[in-house]
Order: C-alpha cells, then sequence, then structure tokens
C-alpha cells in the first residue's frame, strides 16, 4: 500500500500526551479531525503502526494532535522526528489542473528554454507562494518562487516541468 506524508512530528506539546506537528498538507483540517486515521513512520521510513486522532488544534505554524490511548509525554516522545502518513486512498482529489500534490512535483525534471537546469528537491511554504528547490549539478541549489510568471507549465506525465528563471535569481 501506498502512503503519502501529511506532517512529522517534532516535538511533545505539554505532559497530556499532545505532540507538536509539523504539516505538509493542505487539508489539515480533513487530516487531523476527530477519529481521523494516520500511519505512523519512523526515521527509517518503517510503518509503525496506525494512530487514531482524538483531538487537533492549531498553534502558531503547528499543528498539536493528541492520538487515542497516548495519554503522557512518556508514551509520545520517543515518536519524536517520526512521520504521519495517509493511506493512498484517503487522498483527496484536487480541484483542477492547476493544483499538485508536494510528491507529485519533487523529483521532476526543470528545463529552461529546452535545456535542463535540475530537478526539484523540496517545497518550502514561507508565505505568499510556495518556493521550489531546485538542485543542480555543480551550482548551488536555486530557489524558485511558485508564480505564473515563474513556473510556466508542470507535466507530470512528462515528470518536467518548465519554467523561465527570472533575470537576477540565478546570480
Amino acid at each position: 500500500m501506498n502512503y503519502y506524508k501529511v506532517g512529522t512530528i517534532v516535538n511533545t506539546q505539554g505532559l497530556q500526551g499532545e505532540v507538536r506537528v509539523l504539516s505538509v498538507t493542505d487539508f489539515a483540517d480533513e487530516r487531523y479531525k476527530k477519529n481521523a486515521e494516520l500511519a505512523l513512520f519512523d526515521k527509517q521510513d518503517q510503518f509503525v503502526k496506525i494512530l487514531k486522532i482524538k483531538t487537533h488544534r492549531k498553534q502558531k505554524n503547528l499543528d498539536i494532535i493528541k492520538f487515542d490511548g497516548l495519554y503522557s509525554i512518556n508514551d509520545v516522545e520517543k515518536y519524536r522526528d517520526y512521520s504521519l502518513k495517509i493511506a493512498a486512498e484517503d487522498r483527496a482529489e484536487l480541484e483542477s489542473d492547476d493544483e499538485f500534490y508536494y510528491d507529485d512535483i519533487i523529483g521532476l525534471t526543470v528545463i529552461e528554454d529546452g535545456v535542463e537546469i535540475g530537478k526539484v528537491k523540496e517545497i518550502l511554504q514561507p508565505g505568499a507562494n510556495d518556493v521550489w528547490v531546485i538542485k543542480r549539478k555543480g551550482k548551488k541549489d536555486l530557489l524558485l518562487p511558485f508564480i505564473e510568471s515563474v513556473v510556466l507549465s508542470v507535466d507530470i506525465a512528462g515528470n518536467c516541468v518548465t519554467v523561465e528563471v527570472p533575470q537576477g535569481l540565478d546570480d
């Protein structure tokens, strides 16, 4: 079965078994609603167990989650840096062709003027728009904003992204 990452447990919260989760999902309210199930994966990306959400709340840029059956800090502290994932069949359908899941984008070949410039390494969420980190051979990573004038087309089936790097961005 395929699983897709929705967040990482980055720390504990208080003494009652809550955890702080750094999410990588745009559907946090759906993913972390009461009784939703998430798969827990360890640091080596090995399946550990299924966890059921008991409570969820937002705190700044983190999601605070309590799971059924985990009642104290001692129950959850061993899960620090573990990943929370959803099963493939629980993934929501995207509403338009202009929407993508991060894991569909990461690894795509980035092309400018017909020349490969690198591959999408990760996606950052600093504020107004996402920023794609492009891994290049022999050069430092390039940070590209995900805006219409920079990312011209995304071809998931063709495994590539066509971009126009703004002048001065690659200095």
